[in-house]
């Protein structure tokens, strides 16, 4: 049997074996969901990057506050924010709270100066994000009912919305000025990040324990004594992994797009063999882990805890952008921070696919290097 002949054939039995197996099919298909939300969900506060979040704001008045009061809900809800009525709130909820007094309206109209309170727990930047926010829509409900009174009309419900209805004289035009740099957050970071950190954990893991346990249990030397080329049996070995690591890449970007609305961007084909790309390399990290390996429990020790420091310091778990400059720098020479790197300039950033042609060269390089120890390494016993 020649060498291409060899390979898919090994790889295709070992990929049929792999996803065969519980632990496999666990942490390839039901974990990542698991970490794709709670991941998602817990970073998402640090700021939606498709306006799809809306905050929830307990919105607290009186049914004498008038129709400025309704005035004021509608604002903020046009600047996404989700109002909550108090009564539908647990008793010590630390959710923001806006208190309209009563007598809002008269009080407004007759000239009387009115306080609106917003009470927040939080005292860091998101605070002042909801207080700079909820000033806006009470500034223009102010604005609007001055422009009605120039016009020498009675303020009311109908003559403030048709005011908040007509075009502005003045308009704000903005443009991108230099490259975009949004760090991303919430499920656009948590998906691609999850995706990276378990290709690398289940191609170290299970494609480390099965060589281990092909070794033990005599396979291995079964192989050696047949007709098949060293060569093919190590190409099929590394092609049975890719395999199983391209379905985890297919399956995280399908779940991503339609559970969790992900964006991919643009250049989907560039990153896709970014992607591929990142799990040849992680596939043959793999086989080089089960050379070395002498047990099952060190196998998988080695692979657990290799791919989450990879992944914390890589910036699977958070975007490596907010980090310090010596973690920047680290993930520079890490593989983990090569394909998070790719995938921000190509999902985030909105850089062209010409700019990850380095991350390519790097990691291609790094698998003929790793390729070469897994061959000099690899024993049939």
């Amino acid at each position: 049997m020649n060498l291409g002949r060899t390979a898919v054939f090994i790889a295709r039995k070992d990929l049929r074996y792999m996803l065969r197996q519980r632990e496999t099919l666990l942490w390839t298909f039901f974990m990542p969901i698991v970490f794709f939300f709670f991941i998602g969900s817990v970073t998402g506060r640090m700021g939606s990057t498709d306006g799809s979040t809306r905050d929830p704001l307990i919105f607290e008045r009186s049914p004498e506050a008038g129709f400025l009061a309704d005035q004021l809900a509608r604002r903020l809800e046009q600047i996404d924010f989700r109002l909550v009525p108090p009564e539908s709130v647990a008793v010590g909820s630390d959710l923001p709270r806006l208190a309209v007094p009563a007598a809002f309206t008269d009080s407004v109209l007759a000239g009387h100066p009115m306080t609106l309170t917003l009470t927040r727990q939080s005292e860091d930047l998101g605070g002042d994000y909801y207080q700079i926010r909820v000033q806006r829509a009470a500034y223009s409900v102010l604005g609007d009912l001055v422009a009605v009174a120039e016009t020498g009309k009675t303020p009311d419900p109908a003559s403030l919305a048709a005011m908040a209805a007509a075009p502005r004289p003045l308009k704000l035009r903005v443009e991108q000025a230099g490259e975009r740099k949004i760090v991303p957050s919430g499920f656009s970071q948590a998906v691609p990040g999850t995706m990276v950190m378990f290709t690398l954990l289940v191609l170290l893991t299970s494609g480390a324990t099965l060589l281990v346990i092909e070794r033990k249990e005599g396979l291995l030397r079964r192989l050696a004594s047949s007709p098949l080329p060293r060569p093919g049996i190590i190409l099929g070995k590394w092609g049975g992994r890719l395999g199983l690591g391209i379905v985890q890449i297919a399956f995280a970007m399908l779940a991503g797009t339609v559970l969790f609305r992900v964006d991919w961007g643009p250049h989907v084909a560039a990153l896709v063999v970014v992607l591929v790309v990142y799990a040849s390399l992680v596939a043959m990290l793999g086989i080089l882990l089960g050379n070395v390996s002498r047990s099952e429990g060190q196998a998988v020790g080695i692979g657990v805890l290799a791919a989450n420091v990879l992944a914390a310091l890589g910036g699977c778990w958070w975007p490596i952008e907010i980090t310090p400059s010596w973690m920047q720098h680290l993930a520079r020479f890490l593989p983990t921070g090569w394909a998070m790197d790719a995938l921000h300039r190509l999902v985030n950033f909105g850089y062209p696919p010409t700019s990850v042609i380095g991350h390519l060269v790097v990691m291609t390089l790094a698998t003929v290097a790793v390729g070469w120890a897994a061959v000099r390494t690899f024993r049939f016993q």
